[in-house]
């Protein structure tokens, strides 16, 4: 038999060992909920105009970050209870120390099947060997804009060159099936989404478009020299039609298949994806749970409030008592979430992209 180390608390050495199994966390209409998202640290070193403003953000102290252990834990737990994807935020999750231990450690557990990670790309470089030796298997880019002066504009920082050769490095190190976010903003970087859908053709990527969500605090004009718009994934795809041709839908299986609709352009080796929660909400299909960079455990991204896990680890909380949060978190998601009209949400940098 091995010997539990002293430091695991009871729980742990439970969870991490595999010798304990739940039932599956199930909210109140039947989602089965297969997927945490990890925020590991609200800083970010980019001030993007639709998440924060440029100056003046107040990082949380460091006491009230989750530690590496109690991250840990939380995910066996979550493990134990079914769930067997990862995707770790920020924040720039590459901007916490220690990042790579952490998927390290993440990956060694039992019935986690998935770790991804999105980031900004500007740390990626010197990493993406390291995280996917580490066990990473695929990553998610935000890059919104091809130009470097918008890349500037949009980020407020000059940092474009350092995400091309993020993606570089990621294609490198064997991190699949690698995926571009782009959010789209009218006025400021719309015109470019055929530019950007050009990418799949001979690249085996998947170019995501995000609708803009109403999140966090924006600066609608000042530096950017104007005010920036919503654009939705029905005109999106019309101006990509309208320089491709038509767009081929791409059958995704049920366990595989995330917030995005999937098509390809023909002859194309890479995939398109429409991320649109703004005119057509997923809700009925979202089977995620998140977990903030304070240690607030959220089913929704705006509705549902959250639960102090934090708290409970911090007390010596017992297995049970986490997994009883998890459901507690999952009965509290709405079947549907509130309009987004007068909704001030946690900061995204917080509760993790």
């Amino acid at each position: 038999m091995i010997p539990a180390p002293p430091t695991l608390t009871p729980v742990t050495d439970l969870l991490r060992f595999g010798r304990v199994r739940t039932s599956p966390v199930v909210d109140r209409f039947g989602r089965v909920f297969r997927y945490l998202r990890i925020s590991v640290t609200d800083v970010c070193n980019l001030r993007c105009v639709y998440c924060m403003p440029d100056e003046g953000v107040e990082w949380l102290p460091r006491h009230e970050l989750l530690s590496v252990d109690e991250l840990i834990t939380v995910a066996e737990a979550a493990a134990s209870a079914g769930v067997h994807k990862i995707r770790l935020t920020g924040g720039e999750p590459l901007a916490r120390p220690g990042i790579v231990e952490i998927v390290r450690q993440l990956a060694r557990i039992e019935g986690i099947r998935d770790l991804a990670l999105t980031t900004n790309g500007t740390r990626l470089a010197p990493l993406a060997q390291s995280l996917h030796a580490a066990g990473l298997q695929r990553i998610n880019i935000s890059l919104d804009t091809l130009r470097a002066d918008r890349f500037a504009a949009i980020a407020r920082r000059s940092r474009l060159q350092d995400v091309l050769d993020g993606i570089h490095a990621a294609r490198v190190a064997g991190l699949r099936p690698l995926k571009l976010n782009m959010v789209v903003l009218g006025g400021l970087n719309d015109d470019e989404v055929a530019d950007f859908a050009a990418f799949t053709l001979e690249n085996e990527i998947e170019v995501r478009f995000i609708e803009y969500m109403p999140l966090g605090e924006t600066d609608h004009c000042g530096t950017l020299g104007g005010t920036f718009h919503f654009v939705s994934n029905e005109i999106v795809k019309a101006r990509i039609t309208g320089r491709f041709g038509t767009l081929q839908p791409v059958a995704v299986g049920a366990q595989a298949r995330g917030p995005a609709d999937v098509f390809q352009l023909r002859g194309a080796v890479g995939t398109l994806g429409f991320i649109s929660a703004m005119s057509a909400p997923f809700c009925q299909r979202c089977d995620r749970l998140r977990l903030t960079a304070d240690g607030m455990l959220r089913s929704c991204l705006l509705d549902g409030g959250g639960l102090d896990v934090r708290q409970l680890l911090r007390r010596g909380a017992e297995r049970d008592e986490l997994l009883r949060a998890f459901q507690d978190a999952a009965d509290a998601k709405p079947e549907v979430h509130a309009d987004w009209a007068g909704i001030t949400p946690a900061p995204m940098s917080r509760i993790g992209g």
